[in-house]
């Protein structure tokens, strides 16, 4: 069994700062390796991670071990009622469950359906920016970056724009059950009130387009399939699922994609003299810093994964971050090159597990950069103070991003 020889804190100070440069020093070590700490594998080589999300030898069904825990734990209070709603999430699921409620999830996902929306999208870029019009500097993800997802996705769900404050607020909280923050001991009670009062939220919310239906994702997702509907519960689920996923990770790959180009201006300079180039350069910003910095994986069967055993029952890190800079899937990994081809990047996953939110998430980023970087052409870093990074096992995502704007 490898067993790592760097720092094996997997959420010491560098791998949070600079997760490229420590999760890349573990694959230079072995690209499959055991950590003691954690009590889990880290696998960073880019084949063993499709490998690893394309097969079915790893289970996404985690939770229930999870649970079990956690009520081992010295804070039991928060675990039930939570967990009981992300055993429901699809992306905790594997088939045949995982095929049916992807299937009735999709219909209000798909590319076209995205598209139309664009407009409604664009509008509220154009709002927010507005609102910036006249600061010297700003932090960004408090005044674009969070709340534009933030808005889309309360408007797709149908509910009022003026709710979003709510929303961060059970969305802080789900976060450290979701992404396996450690920042705070009371964590597991903190996410099961927050997941309680978003329920709750959701239910009125459901109650109401039952009874008047609306062109909302709510209503779309209580119509039938070939006599098939999502339960009171999976749709309940599932809500909390498009609410939390439909904005942390936008407004991270918003923040992460600004300060990418920022810190390579030629690139920078490129898009703005060709806008056409947005497409490609998001998927760039994907590979070389995304929003994804690992997803978790439970060992179904014992099996061998780039040259080691794993057991059935053992828990396996699968670093989407570091397989974005493996050189030997990526020429120059760690220069940002929006004009990159092809670029099979993982930040959005890989396999039956795809990002079910892709096509929203592209179409906001998209128009989201062209929006910032044409309005204010003067746009820099601002403060001396190093960045901050949320510690959470899972996403990548900046606490603040102060930028000057003129």
């Amino acid at each position: 069994m490898t067993v790592a020889k760097v720092d094996d804190n997997l959420l010491c100070d560098e791998a949070v700062r600079d997760p490229h440069a420590y999760f890349g020093r573990l694959r230079d070590e072995a690209v499959v390796q055991w950590n003691d700490r954690h009590r889990s594998w880290v696998v960073t080589g880019y084949a063993d991670v499709v490998e690893g999300l394309r097969g079915n030898k790893l289970t996404a069904e985690r939770i229930a071990p999870f649970a079990e825990s956690i009520l081992r734990s010295s804070d039991p209070a928060g675990p039930p009622s939570a967990l009981a709603v992300l055993a429901d999430w699809l992306v905790f699921k594997d088939p045949p469950d995982h095929t049916r409620l992807r299937k009735l999830v999709a219909r209000a996902f798909t590319p076209g359906s995205v598209r139309v929306r664009g407009t409604e999208i664009q509008r509220t870029i154009d709002g927010l920016l507005d609102d910036l019009a006249d600061r010297e500097e700003a932090d960004l993800i408090e005044h674009f970056a969070y709340p534009l997802p933030a808005i889309v996705i309360a408007g797709m769900l149908g509910a009022p724009a003026e709710d979003r404050g709510l929303f961060k607020h059970w969305s802080d909280l789900i976060t450290s059950l979701v992404f396996g923050a450690y920042d705070r001991d009371d964590r597991h009670a903190r996410a099961a009130s927050g997941m309680a009062e978003l329920c709750d939220y959701l239910l009125a919310l459901i109650d109401r387009f039952s009874r008047e239906p609306a062109d909302n994702l709510i209503s779309v997702l209580l119509q039938s399939e070939d006599d098939d509907a999502l339960s009171r519960e999976e749709l309940v689920a599932t809500c909390t699922l498009l609410l939390f996923g439909g904005h942390e990770t936008t407004t991270n790959l918003i923040a992460n994609g600004t300060r990418a180009l920022l810190q390579f201006p030629d690139q920078l300079s490129a898009l703005r003299s060709d806008p056409q180039l947005m497409p490609t350069a998001v998927e760039e910003i994907l590979r070389f810093d995304g929003p994804a910095r690992a997803t978790v994986r439970l060992v179904r069967e014992d099996h061998e994964l780039g040259g080691q055993l794993l057991q059935a029952g053992q828990r396996v890190f699968l670093v989407n971050l570091a397989a974005n800079r493996d050189p030997t899937a990526f020429p120059e990994p760690d220069r940002l090159d929006i004009r990159r081809n092809p670029n099979l990047h993982l930040g959005f996953g890989f396999g039956i597990h795809y990002c079910l939110g892709a096509p929203l998430a592209r179409i906001e980023a998209q128009l989201a950069l062209t929006s910032l970087i044409g309005r204010f052409p003067a746009l820099a870093p601002a403060g001396d103070e190093p960045l901050q990074w949320h510690p959470t096992m899972l996403s990548r995502g900046l606490v603040k991003l102060p930028v000057r704007l003129r």
